[in-house]
């Protein structure tokens, strides 16, 4: 048995579940932690506290920790952090969750913080950390993505389990995942804030996502702009040279015209006779749905 399919089958726990029990899902973050995690709440050494070696966020901004050390010197630590025991006969433990606040707590020249106490093993330990990784802020769509593709590979959850344990949509768990196809140095733009996730996702079926990536850099182009731009780049070229012998200046102009308008890929087909056809095409369902509404004066 493979060291991946151990570590799915060893899990044993939902992750909505997992997430709750230790007390990082989105609402214990507002309310505080549940009855149970209540019951396990203690005052803890700071030196008596370890760093998870295994943690993948590897950077912590110092001005950020900094602001929270000032917040935690005057209203102390709101939220607790999470901790397993790694050493019970000398009172050592390992943070699961929460080493920013740990950190920030040391700062601020506290002793001792409020943390919750569970057992768990080192792969739910890395489950966790991903998460809460994951429910960052200031993410960049890699790194989230990034996040999304460890729990489906490493843990086998399904995009179904995540988008219903985090509060998100499937849409947009698959949209983020879909970043990864892109490559690196696309990606790398995404990182830098170069690109959007809507102009990357306009790229992913393109033929030179690079070459195209540099182009809406360049001219600063919107979404819908990169959408349109990738939707030429993917046209056969034969089609293109056919199509703008057959139609005139003005079709030509009406089709651009409408295709800017709608956001989508218009053609029209007019014949000598007067009679002709218009062809839209979307991209998925959204774009079905808005071009329903539009037709429907919604």
């Amino acid at each position: 048995m493979t060291e991946r399919r151990m570590e799915r089958r060893g899990l044993g726990r939902g992750l909505a579940a997992l997430m709750m029990d230790v007390g990082v899902d989105a609402e214990t973050a507002r309310s505080g932690p549940s009855d149970s995690s209540r019951r396990d709440l203690r005052e803890v050494p700071i030196d008596m506290i370890a760093a998870n070696a295994e943690q993948p966020r590897r950077h912590f901004d110092q001005a950020l920790l900094e602001e929270l050390a000032d917040s935690i010197r005057a209203k102390g630590v709101l939220q607790p952090i999470v901790v397993r025991p790694v050493d019970e006969a000398e009172g050592r433990f390992q943070i699961v969750a929460g080493e920013r606040r740990w950190r920030a707590a040391q700062i601020a020249g506290l002793h001792k913080v409020p943390a919750v106490v569970r057992t768990l093993t080192d792969s739910e330990v890395l489950e966790l950390a991903i998460i809460e990784n994951i429910q960052r802020e200031d993410l960049n769509p890699v790194e989230e993505a990034a996040g999304y593709r460890s729990l489906i590979d490493r843990f086998g959850h399904s995009q179904e389990q995540i988008a219903s344990a985090l509060g998100k949509s499937r849409s947009h768990i698959a949209n983020l995942l879909r970043l990864l196809n892109l490559p690196e140095s696309v990606q790398e733009h995404l990182r830098a804030g170069r690109l959007t996730a809507g102009h990357a996702r306009a790229l992913i079926t393109a033929r030179d996502p690079e070459l195209l990536a540099q182009k809406v850099i360049q001219r600063g182009l919107s979404v819908r702009e990169t959408e349109a731009l990738a939707r030429e780049a993917t046209r056969p070229v034969a089609n293109k040279k056919d199509s703008r012998a057959e139609k005139d200046a003005d079709t030509r102009v009406l089709e651009q015209d409408i295709s800017a308008t709608l956001g989508m890929s218009v053609v029209i087909d007019h014949q000598p006779g007067g009679e002709g056809q218009v062809t839209i095409k979307y991209r998925d369902l959204d774009q079905l749905d808005q071009l329903c509404r539009l037709l429907s004066g919604g």
